[in-house]
């Protein structure tokens, strides 16, 4: 195992309970018993969250000693990453051993060459269970579970950190505050910018569009992508307005509000306005839930635990309980030419910061003709302060591009729009 932290931790302890004769997993273990002997890790001094049995277990500071062991058939990587970790999961694949890894990361920016290894090389294997949505078995899920199936949409709330802040949001406090008691909690990094900007998201939601549509996105950075930064108290009063939840999801998809079809494949990253009925907003706190929307099924959903240290740790362990078997998934079992145009269309929610004066509506109007943006409702709060006012505009469907016409039009020729426009896509009841 490389990597003794809190997850590792609590692998080490699932798998090796019992010092090692994992007696509680043995049922399940058909063909082989599986033994942790080596433990990669930066410092021999640093305390342990585990309890490390010393005549099965050592720990060693040096990867090498891992890799260039011939007697070790499989390699858990939880290290974290995307350099170091990168060169370790590459070169344990070209020497034939098995990895399984929670390193979303990792393998959303280097799918590619990771199936290309995976070729040259068929007598390793490799899970990544732990990766998205930590104790949901959603990769297995999209994996196995829908090869009768054609997916047309694949959104979810993929976060934790960030959905436990928009909770506490909703219910007055601010992001700031929110981040600190998810932090205090240890649910929040020391450094949130992943959470919070929605990169942790954007990776999750590569890889779930590689399973449920078979198309690798080359360059994670052009999946669109919006974090909660920029949600204000306003939002949240104009949510329940809507009779909505504000969830930040991670979406791939071939569908609009109106059809299912057979064009392009969208994904992007976006708080989204969420019917309250809707199954996505019955995510709380750091759970997580994905829904999925297919032509035999229709929409599927499924929820738990998003991380935490025995969550992640179940899904590892499962994913080397199926390698000591000897019934490992294919990994990546979809391949598909499928184009990919983010420019996606939806309904917007658009929330514009205004100074109150006469002819903003018509002035809204003229500039949403100008973009191509059919207005579908306006809704605006009571005025407190003239200076610092919000109302907001629902739009038709339209596309992403459109939208952010609008907002830019707004903020720059206007002189009543004091800051960028906020906007999210919206869903429907029947989305």
């Amino acid at each position: 195992m490389i990597g003794g932290g809190t997850v590792g931790g609590g692998v080490y302890e699932i798998l090796m309970g019992n010092s090692g004769s994992n007696t509680a997993l043995l049922p399940r273990l058909k063909q082989r018993r599986c033994i942790i002997t080596k433990i990669c890790v930066k410092s021999l001094s640093k305390p342990r969250s585990f309890h490390l049995d010393s005549s099965i277990s050592s720990l060693v500071t040096d990867v090498s000693s891992i890799l260039e062991d011939d007697s070790i058939e499989l390699i858990v990587e939880v290290m974290g990453g995307t350099t170091e970790a990168k060169t370790v999961v590459l070169e344990a694949l070209r020497r034939g051993k098995s990895v399984v890894t929670a390193n979303k990361a990792l393998i959303a920016e280097h799918m590619e060459e990771i199936e290309s290894i995976l070729k040259e090389h068929p007598e390793s294997r490799f899970a990544y269970e732990a990766a998205v949505c930590g104790g949901i078995p959603i990769i297995q899920i999209l994996q196995s579970c829908y090869a009768g199936d054609v997916i047309h949409q694949v959104m979810g709330v993929l976060n934790g950190t960030t959905n436990y802040c928009i909770d506490k949001m909703e219910h007055g406090s601010d992001l700031e505050s929110a981040l600190l008691e998810a932090q205090d909690l240890g649910f929040a990094e020391a450094d949130p910018t992943a959470d919070i900007e929605g990169y942790d998201i954007r990776a999750k939601i590569a890889i779930l569009s590689k399973l449920a549509f078979g198309v690798t996105v080359s360059a994670v950075e052009s999946i669109p992508c919006q974090g909660i930064s920029g949600l204000k108290p306003a939002d949240f009063e104009y949510a329940k307005l809507l009779n909505c939840s504000i969830k930040i999801l991670g979406t791939a998809g071939r569908m609009s509000r109106f059809a299912q079809y057979d064009g392009a494949l969208s994904v992007y990253v976006s708080p989204v306005m969420i019917p309250n009925t809707h199954v996505l907003a019955a995510a709380k706190g750091i759970g997580n839930c994905v829904a999925v929307h297919s032509t035999n099924m229709g929409i599927c959903s499924f929820t738990g635990p998003g991380g935490g240290r025995f969550p992640a740790a179940n899904s590892i362990v499962a994913d080397i309980i199926r390698l000591a078997n000897g019934t490992p998934a294919n990994p990546f079992p979809l391949q598909s030419d499928i184009d990919i145009d983010n420019d996606y269309t939806a309904a917007f929610y658009i929330r514009i910061p205004f100074i109150d004066s006469i002819g903003i509506i018509r002035a809204v109007g003229e500039l949403a003709e100008a973009s191509d943006v059919s207005i579908h409702s306006i809704l605006q709060n009571p005025i407190v302060d003239r200076l610092e006012a919000d109302f907001c505009v629902i739009t038709e469907e339209c596309k992403l591009s459109q939208v952010k016409a609008f907002c830019d039009l707004l903020e720059e020729e206007s002189d009543f729009c004091r800051a960028h426009p906020v906007y999210m896509p919206m869903l429907w009841e029947n989305d």
